[in-house]
This record gives structure tokens, C-alpha cells and sequence, in this order.
């Protein structure tokens, strides 16, 4: 327990010692960053501004768009921050809050797409009880259940984390607190109660998974006996964004945490896919094949640049 008591922080895994690679990871990043960031405002601000996008649907993808930018915001900062200023630590209390907010992020993001995958079943299943089943207290019932429950068990992750006991150093390989690279750092290798609380999130994973390829079977069988190809079309335009959603979530996560053990540079590259891609994606992928969106997006921005121009009218 001295050891634990003791550790004051933590040395993170920069991807270069070399100054100049290191100002090219802070642009990369910072590049990356300010993509998901904008991508992700502009599509809360769109469904908060525009009142035809007030519907279930959008009122979830808001929630999402809030999880992925708050996601990134988690990790990114402070490795940028650190090959700026050309170095690798991280206080022991900023190690936690990476830990708890970006389990509680990943968590809640699987929670969120299942329930959009319930609300898409529920409009093209159960098309006459949709404005019954999904309506306005039911939305947001669900919502809060699901970030509590995502705080319930980062709360419990993060602190089945740090009530070990760390004795084999302190350098984190990894670009941030990642679970896994903190447990290497272990004095012992078994921590049963670390163990239970993964196999529960798998457990909890593979219910999210089962439900939502549930959902779609059914989904996929009520769209194929649609005789019109133009309803058809209609009823696959409205899912095929959140099934791509939930497949690059699904897709990065899954090859991140069963790859094989390899070296420390493809270990950030495949970090670096898992935690930035499918936040920095999502906006791209809601954007680009719904067509109400593009209306919104396209309303918000054109507004923004008629603003722009009074204002620089008025000033001259």
C-alpha cells in the first residue's frame, strides 16, 4: 500500500522524442480534434434550432453527438498539451478522471446506439404506436437511464482500477490511461474484482449487441415485405447511418481490445483508431445520408454567413 500512497502521477507514452515530430503530432491531433469537435457542435446546435428535427431520432442523436465530442475531449487535450510543452506526465487524480469519463463515454455511447436501434424498430415495426411508445417522457426516461447507469459502472471500473496497488513502475504505454496498460503496472496479476467488474461489461456489451442485432433482423424483414422500392429506400436511409455508427464503434472497439501483443508505436495507431475515429466520424456519417440533416446543417450555416455579412455591412 506504500506504493500506492506514494505514486504522485504517472509518465505517459509520447509517439516521438524528436521535437519536430513531436509539434507534428500536436498539429495532427489538434486537426483531428477541431474536425470532431466542429462536426459534432454543428449537429447539436442544427437539432436544437431546428424544430422539425424535435423527434426521437434526433433527439438521441444529440445525445450521441454530446458523448463523442465530450469522448475526445477526454484524451486529446492532454496528449497535445504534453508534446507541446515536451513532456509525458500526468498527475494521479488526472489519471482517474481520464479513467472514469472515458469509460463512462465509451459505456453510454453503446447505451445511446442501442436505444436508437430500439427507436428505429419501434417506426418501421410498429409504425402506428411509435408516437405512443417513443414519446417525449419515455425519450428522455431512457436517456437518463442510460447515463446513469454508464456513471454507475465507470464509478465501479475506476475504482476496482486504482485500489490496486502499483509497484511496477509508473509509465502508462499508452497515450493516455488506458485500462489494460494500467493493470501491467500492477504488483499482482490477479485482481478479482477488476476481473468481475470486465466480465460484467462484457456481459452488459454482449446484451447491447444481441438486442440491437435483434432489432435489425426485424427491421430488415418488415422493410423487405414493403412493396413500393421507393418506401423501401426511405425505411434503409433511416437506419443505414446509425447501423454504419454502430458498426465502426463496434469494428474499432472489438480490434482494439482482442488485438495480439505488438509493438508500442501500432499499439497508439490502433488506440488512436479506436478513440478518435468513431467520434470524429459519426457527424460525417449522420450528415452525408440524411437528407434532413443536410437541410438543417445547410439552414445553420447559411444563416451563420448572412449574419456575418450584415454585421460586416453594418460596421462599414
Amino acid at each position: 500500500m506504500s506504493n500506492q500512497t506514494t505514486m504522485t502521477g504517472f509518465l505517459l507514452l509520447g509517439f516521438s522524442d524528436i521535437r519536430e515530430l513531436q509539434i507534428l503530432h500536436f498539429i495532427v491531433f489538434l486537426v483531428l480534434y477541431l474536425i470532431s469537435l466542429l462536426g459534432n457542435l454543428l449537429i447539436i446546435t442544427a437539432i436544437a434550432l431546428d424544430h422539425h428535427l424535435h423527434t426521437p431520432m434526433y433527439f438521441f442523436l444529440m445525445n450521441l453527438s454530446i458523448l463523442d465530442f465530450s469522448s475526445i475531449s477526454v484524451t486529446i487535450p492532454k496528449s497535445m498539451a504534453n508534446s507541446l510543452m515536451n513532456t509525458r506526465s500526468i498527475s494521479y487524480s488526472g489519471c482517474v478522471a481520464q479513467v472514469f469519463f472515458f469509460v463512462f463515454f465509451a459505456s453510454e455511447n453503446f447505451a445511446i446506439l442501442t436505444i436508437m436501434a430500439y427507436d428505429r424498430y419501434i417506426a418501421i415495426c410498429q409504425p402506428l404506436h411509435y408516437e405512443m411508445v417513443m414519446n417525449r417522457r419515455a425519450c428522455v426516461q431512457m436517456a437518463a437511464s442510460a447515463w446513469i447507469s454508464g456513471i454507475l459502472y465507470s464509478a465501479l471500473h475506476t475504482g476496482n482500477t486504482f485500489v490496486i496497488s502499483f509497484c511496477g513502475g509508473n509509465t502508462v504505454d499508452q497515450f493516455f490511461c488506458e485500462i489494460p496498460q494500467l493493470l501491467h503496472l500492477a504488483c499482482s496479476d490477479s485482481n478479482i474484482g477488476e476481473v468481475v467488474v470486465i466480465y460484467l461489461g462484457v456481459l452488459l456489451g454482449l446484451i447491447c449487441f444481441a438486442f440491437i442485432t435483434v432489432s435489425y433482423v426485424q427491421i430488415f424483414k418488415t422493410v423487405l415485405r414493403i412493396p413500393s422500392e421507393q418506401g423501401r429506400h426511405k425505411a434503409f436511409s433511416t437506419c443505414l447511418p446509425h447501423l454504419i455508427a454502430v458498426s465502426l464503434f463496434l469494428f474499432t472497439g472489438t480490434f482494439a481490445f482482442l488485438k495480439p501483443t505488438s509493438t508500442s508505436d501500432r499499439n497508439l495507431l490502433v488506440t488512436v483508431l479506436y478513440s478518435i475515429m468513431p467520434p470524429m466520424m459519426n457527424p460525417i456519417i449522420y450528415s452525408m445520408r440524411n437528407k434532413e440533416m443536410k437541410g438543417a446543417l445547410s439552414k445553420l450555416i447559411g444563416w451563420r454567413i448572412f449574419c456575418k455579412n450584415k454585421m460586416s455591412i453594418f460596421l462599414h
